[in-house]
């Protein structure tokens, strides 16, 4: 039964937060109340988290959260679970909601174009788009589309130098990227725009969401996806 189930919540939200430090004991405090665990992190660029909890706690959670303008459009993932997952409550205060470690980088003023999950198939197989996945080697060793680029990474930080040292704008004019949930994709497909790539995409809602639209005996997904 559901209603006896954990709500597993994955949230992330780009928006321009002017006083993120305000919203931290607020959440904490909600949070709390509503018996939910799990890691929230907010910074001048906007959220990012996963959480669980019972049903009504996270919708408490998502009405206070979508009650503000910031967040209104706020969009989220949901899974349920037999037990709580996370063992402490968390809000943390952080210089980025996924780190990238470039200044300047703005997915609300620039970004990829979002590409549906059905479409990404007829994308990815185009021979003048170069495919890049931009999750750790250790993600992509567990599974990864057919003919993707590994950039053979640690951490998200390590992307911009990849990017610097092998793709090139003047050579590599269509450039497709993904991910597990869509939020480095914000960030790696604003960063290519702004080095001067045109025509870059990514996967709307990630590996996951892909999974879950994308029948599997049409789909190039080859092994599994590390959560």
């Amino acid at each position: 039964m559901k209603d006896q189930q954990y709500v597993v919540c994955a949230l992330y939200h780009f928006v321009r937060l002017e006083d993120y430090t305000a919203l931290k004991q607020p959440l904490l405090k909600l949070m709390r109340h509503h018996g939910i665990k799990g890691t929230l992190l907010l910074a001048a660029e906007g959220i990012n988290g996963t959480v669980a909890g019972k049903r009504e706690a996270t919708d408490h959670l998502l009405a206070w959260l979508k009650n503000k303008n910031e967040f209104k459009t706020l969009v989220h993932k949901e899974s349920y679970v037999d037990e709580q997952p996370f063992n402490r409550t968390k809000v943390k205060l952080k210089k980025e909601i996924v780190t990238m470690g470039v200044e300047d980088i703005d997915p609300n003023h620039i970004v990829g174009t979002y590409i549906k999950p059905k479409e990404w198939n007829a994308l990815i197989n185009d021979p003048d788009v170069l495919l890049v996945d931009t999750r750790n080697d250790y993600e992509v060793a567990i599974g990864t589309f057919k003919g993707a680029l590994n950039p053979k990474t640690e951490t998200f930080r390590e992307f911009p130098g990849y990017v610097k040292k092998n793709i090139d704008p003047q050579k590599h004019k269509k450039v497709a990227m993904f991910c597990t949930g869509g939020i480095r994709c914000e960030k790696s497909t604003a960063y290519l725009k702004q080095q001067g790539f045109d025509e870059v995409f990514h996967l709307e809602g990630g590996i996951l969401k892909y999974l879950e639209d994308v029948p599997e005996s049409d789909s190039q997904w080859e092994g599994e996806c590390f959560v």
